[in-house]
């Protein structure tokens, strides 16, 4: 007789805080009709290579990552996963700047205007 195999939860590869949840959920509620979720991402882009991207989705893409949050699903992109894994995302809004912040252990550098990131 073989034991029941047991599962244990995989961690999302980001953490939401609630201002991010939050702002997730602003955005669903003024998303266009066929959006079913954000999506976070790192293109190629700026002068350390990487960027952090946070666009709608439309479509499921078998490789992302897909977190149900109370604000809505929040996906990641399955190419970026690997750079992402323990980051923290957050929502900063102050006087002069609102946007989203990310505490990436994976980072190795970032350029000075903090647009983009190396890992």
């Amino acid at each position: 007789m073989n034991a029941p195999t047991k599962t244990r939860q995989i961690p999302a590869a980001v953490t939401l805080t609630k201002g991010a949840e939050g702002r997730i959920a602003d955005l669903m509620s003024k998303a266009p009709s066929d959006a079913i979720g954000v999506k976070l991402s790192t293109p190629r882009r700026g002068c350390s290579g990487l960027a952090y991207s946070v666009d709608y989705v439309t479509e499921e893409v078998k490789f992302d990552e897909k977190i149900e949050t109370p604000a809505g699903t929040f996906y990641i992109d399955g190419a970026s996963v690997l750079y992402l894994v323990g980051s923290i995302m957050d929502w900063v809004e102050d006087d002069f700047t609102a946007g989203f912040t990310f505490e990436n252990p994976n980072a190795k550098g970032a350029c000075g205007c903090g647009e983009s990131f190396m890992v």
